[in-house]
């Protein structure tokens, strides 16, 4: 039997008779002497099979190839002082075989495993032979980083705040408010379907009315919708709601639960209490909602000082209910040509990409005076010249920005050349860590496609009582936490009112007989006594993806799915008998592609 992880050895078990079990990461024959780099998922230990020293285990170890399985028993030995080895945990000592015993053979691999090797593999090979990917080094520690985010997680809720894990069902119903829902035909009721969870949402309410009053769960979830890097079909939540809290109790508790997490996996103690911004600032300042402060390049709305402008661009946006802000950039002259700005150019493209139709721009001399080209500075008088330098704090060698037109096109694009220029100055620094809440977000938002309000977050959240009087136009009582840049959760203050739930459900267009249908249980809840309660859920792996360092959330899942929604492992989704299909009463409209 093992009696230790290769990782496990030091020099105070020097002398001891010990047994591994392991992959072979790497064989160096030398000639009479066989080095072999034994790894398991706690770390590697060098086995040394000598001719002289250990003649039974040689013949053995001239034969091992790379990812071979195997056995080893042998006696722990001191390093020689010329070969220790300080990159590795167990550099001072190494294994002496005795016994060396074949376990599986591997066959030649489609690419290096081995912790010395450092080629770049390409993902799709990567997802292809998962199991070999999460045998490298940088996998396996993202794994066990995952694991350890979990546990102290678990920890603290339970043992610090007293939280209860519950279990939610994963066959629901369709509640197609929100993103796109996975469907499971059900064979025992033909023609009717369950819904894989998008979140436990209203489970966890019913928990809170059930009298649990702190549940949580590390939840799997699904959704059908486009993917991309930090975005999976199926992913994980963790899942929390509390009874008898207000707003600001909810963020204190999750503020310590995030700071013991940092404390518990990086060994940071991180400030408290988390700044805040309302929604309107952030999108004022920054043009979004998750804005990374670690660095200032602020956004400045000039609207009203361009309304009257002979710069038709800029006024008729402003006349058609649009706004006009600048991005300030501080030595941009000298960093951005003209030809990056104008059609064709990187910085254009950004633009374009958001929406925009065009990017125009004014330089500050060193004289402190706009640069004299351009309809801009032609169209402004002296005194708006003056103002717009005073707003934007501009200085000789400035660079300003600017996006006229619909609110969210121009915050969009600002907000990501802010993003853009700030990686090209080096103005964030990879060390620093940001965490803040966003709240009082809008109730509702407009939705251009359907006509009609929809919840910003959820149908179920609260608006502050003051003004309850006009959902319309409602803040709600709903907040999220941004590090560094990124959504990590997101909660909110839940409804407990059957009328103002009812008040919601009309808002967003759900006739009375419609929100019976699809959220009756929930209603008639309601009726029996429902504390007033509220809860967050957090993106677990955008969370380790961040503490990680990576720059994808596949690479902190085990067996994530591509950006195509498909699994490359068991290549998955597939084709399925007829014969299910059949007891599943259901038919193919369209064949699957080949």
């Amino acid at each position: 039997m093992r009696t230790h992880y290769c990782g496990q050895l030091r020099a105070e078990h020097i002398g001891q008779t010990v047994t591994l079990f392991g992959w072979v990461d790497r064989q160096r024959d030398q000639g009479g002497v066989v080095f072999v780099d034994l790894r398991d998922r706690s770390g590697i230990t060098q086995i040394v099979s000598d001719l002289g020293r250990t003649p039974d285990s040689f013949p053995t170890a001239e034969q091992l190839g790379n990812e071979d399985v195997v056995r080893i028993v042998g006696r722990v030995t001191q390093r020689p002082a010329d070969s220790y080895n300080p990159r590795i945990q167990t550099g001072e000592v190494e294994v002496y075989a005795d016994e060396i015993e074949l376990l599986s053979e591997a066959q030649p691999l489609p690419f290096q495993v081995s912790v010395a090797e450092s080629a770049t593999v390409r993902e799709e090979a990567r997802l292809k032979y998962r199991y070999l990917d999460l045998r490298r080094e940088r996998m396996s520690r993202n794994l066990k980083l995952r694991h350890q985010v979990i546990k102290a997680v678990r920890r603290y809720l339970e043992d610090t705040e007293g939280f209860i894990e519950v279990e939610t069902p994963m066959l629901t119903r369709s509640t197609p408010e929100g993103a796109r829902d996975f469907l499971v035909p059900s064979r025992v009721n033909p023609g009717e379907f369950f819904a894989l969870p998008q979140s436990p949402q209203l489970f966890k309410q019913l928990l809170m009315v059930s009298g649990l009053d702190r549940y949580y769960q590390v939840a799997r979830c699904f959704r059908d919708e486009d993917l991309r890097a930090d975005r999976q079909p199926e992913f994980t939540q963790l899942d929390l709601e509390m009874s008898f809290l207000s707003l600001d109790e909810i963020l204190d508790l999750n503020e310590g639960l995030i700071c013991h997490i940092f404390q518990h996996i990086k060994g940071i103690e991180l400030p408290r209490p988390f700044p805040r911004l309302t929604y309107a600032e952030a999108i004022s300042r920054y043009g979004c909602d998750k804005p990374d402060t670690r660095y200032g390049l602020e956004l400045v709305d000039v609207s009203d000082l361009m309304a009257d402008s002979g710069f038709k661009v800029f006024s008729g946006a402003v006349a058609s209910g649009g706004i006009v802000k600048v991005l300030p950039l501080p030595n941009g002259n000298d960093a951005i040509s003209n030809v990056r700005i104008k059609p064709g150019g990187d910085l254009f493209r950004e633009a374009a990409e958001m929406g925009a139709k065009g990017l125009a721009y004014v330089r500050v001399r060193d004289d402190g005076e706009i640069d004299t080209i351009g309809a801009i500075k032609d169209n402004l008088s002296a005194a708006q010249k003056q103002e717009l330098l005073n707003r934007t704090g501009a200085k000789p060698g400035h660079l300003l920005l600017f996006g006229a037109g619909d609110a969210p096109t121009v915050n969009k694009t600002l907000d990501r050349l802010r993003q853009v220029t700030a990686r090209e100055f080096n103005l964030i620094d990879p060390e620093k860590i940001n965490l803040l809440w966003i709240v009082e977000f809008p109730m509702f938002e407009w939705n251009a496609d359907e006509q009609r309000l929809e919840a910003l977050h959820h149908p179920f959240t609260a608006p502050f009582p003051e003004d309850a009087q006009d959902l319309k136009t409602a803040r709600a009582q709903a907040y999220d936490i941004v590090f560094n840049g990124f959504e990590i959760g997101g909660g909110s203050l839940r409804i407990y009112q059957p009328d103002l739930q009812a008040q919601v459900f009309q808002t967003i267009g759900l006739s009375d007989d419609e929100a019976l249908n699809k959220f009756g249980f929930l209603l008639e809840a309601f009726q029996y006594g429902t504390p007033p309660h509220g809860g967050i859920a957090y993106g677990l792996d955008r969370l380790v993806m961040l503490l990680a360092g990576e720059e994808s959330i596949r690479d902190v899942i085990a067996f994530p799915k591509t950006q195509q929604a498909r699994c490359q492992l068991t290549n998955a989704p597939s084709e399925v008998d007829a014969k299910q299909l059949k007891e599943l009463h259901i038919g193919l409209v369209q064949k699957p592609k080949v």
